[in-house]
C-alpha cells in the first residue's frame, strides 16, 4: 500500500469499542472493532476475531484508506436496504423486521449449526409474510445436494430473489447453478478469494456480494466491480456506523444499482458508536460518519482487549508494505 502511515501514528489515533448485540449473530453477541481517527475521516478495523493476520490484514487496508485517503465523490445520496434476519424462530420475526421501516427486501439467514432445513422454511416464509422480496444466506453452509433440495424447499411457498453463498467453494457454485432456477449469488468466494474475479470467469455466479472491509477498501471495491458483468450487491460484513458509512458510500459510487443492498445491518446492534442511520422508506443516506465521544467512552472494549486488538494491527501493519 502507497503512503503507509506510521505505525505509531495508527495506534495513538484507535479507539478499541465492544458493541453489544441484540441477538447472537455469526456465532457472536458482542462486536469488537478498532477505529480510527484519521486526518481524512474515520476508519473501522473490525476483523472477525478468528480471521488470520493475511485475511485482517484487507480490513486494515480499508482503514487505513478511510482515515488517511480522499474519497470517491457518490452517484445517489441516499441507497436502497434489505432488512437482515438472523436465525430465529418465526415468532421473532416480526420484531426483526420493524427495525427496517420502508424495507422491500430481506435477507434471512439459513443453515445455521444446530438448526434444520424445517427451520429455515418456517422462518423465511414468517418473512415473505410481511416483505416482498427475500433473499436468503447459507454462508457455505450446504453441499450441492443439500442446496438443491433446500432451493426446491425454500421456493415452494413463493420465490427467491437468490441464494447467497450457498456452498462453499466456487467449483460446488457453477454446479448448483446447472441444476436449479433460483439464481446465485457468492460472497466468501470473492472476498475471501486470493483472485476475487474467479468466481465470475468460472460463471459461478449470477450476483456478486461485495463488502468494503474484507475486499481492502472502496477503491478496491470499485475496481472490482468495474471488472465483472454481472449485478452487485454492497453488503456490511456485521459493521459499526463507522463501517455501515463506507459501504454505503460504495453503494453510491457504483454506476449501476440494481438490488438492495445489506447496509442496515446496524439494528443488529444495542448500541452503536454514532446515531443509527435513519432508514427511510427503506434507503438509509450517504454521508461521513463522525463516532459520538460520549458512546466511543461507554461503549470502550476491557484494556485487555484493547491490548489485543493493538497487538493485531501491530502483526498486520507490516503486512501492508
Amino acid at each position: 500500500m502507497d503512503d503507509m502511515p506510521e505505525l505509531d501514528d495508527l495506534l495513538d489515533r484507535m479507539h478499541v469499542v465492544a458493541l453489544p448485540m441484540r441477538v447472537r449473530f455469526r456465532g457472536i453477541t458482542v462486536r469488537e472493532a478498532a477505529l480510527i481517527d484519521g486526518p481524512t475521516g474515520w476508519g473501522e478495523f473490525g476483523a472477525f476475531v478468528e480471521y488470520e493476520p493475511p485475511e485482517a490484514a484487507h480490513w486494515l487496508a480499508a482503514a487505513i484508506e478511510a482515515a488517511y485517503r480522499p474519497s470517491p465523490p457518490p452517484r445517489r445520496d441516499r441507497v436502497p436496504i434489505n432488512a437482515t434476519v438472523p436465525a430465529v424462530a418465526p415468532a421473532q420475526v416480526p420484531e426483526v423486521l420493524a427495525r427496517f421501516p420502508g424495507a422491500t427486501t430481506a435477507k434471512v439467514k439459513v443453515a445455521e449449526p444446530g438448526q434444520t432445513l424445517a427451520d429455515d422454511v418456517a422462518r423465511v416464509n414468517a418473512v415473505r409474510a410481511h416483505v416482498p422480496t427475500v433473499r436468503v444466506d447459507a454462508n457455505g453452509g450446504w453441499s450441492v445436494t443439500e442446496a438443491v433440495a433446500a432451493a426446491a424447499a425454500l421456493t415452494a411457498d413463493g420465490p427467491l430473489e437468490y441464494l447467497e453463498q450457498p456452498c462453499s467453494s466456487v467449483t460446488e457454485l457453477a454446479e448448483l447453478r446447472r441444476r436449479i432456477d433460483v439464481p446465485v449469488a457468492a460472497d466468501e468466494s470473492i472476498r475471501k478469494a486470493d483472485d476475487p474475479l474467479h468466481v465470475v470467469r468460472a460463471h459461478a455466479a449470477d450476483v456478486a456480494v461485495l463488502k468494503v472491509a474484507p475486499l481492502g477498501g472502496v477503491a478496491r471495491l470499485l475496481d472490482i466491480a468495474a471488472q465483472i458483468d454481472i449485478p452487485i450487491v454492497v453488503s456490511s460484513a456485521l459493521d459499526t456506523a463507522v463501517g455501515i458509512g463506507r459501504g454505503l458510500l460504495a453503494a453510491a459510487a457504483l454506476p449501476d444499482l440494481p438490488h438492495a443492498c445489506g447496509l442496515g445491518t446496524g439494528g443488529l446492534f444495542v448500541e452503536d458508536v454514532a446515531e443509527p442511520f435513519a432508514l427511510d422508506d427503506g434507503t438509509l443516506p450517504v454521508r461521513p460518519v463522525v463516532p459520538d465521544p460520549a458512546r466511543l467512552e461507554a461503549l470502550a472494549a476491557a484494556p485487555d482487549r484493547r491490548q489485543w486488538w493493538i497487538g493485531r494491527v501491530r502483526t498486520c501493519h507490516p503486512l501492508l508494505s
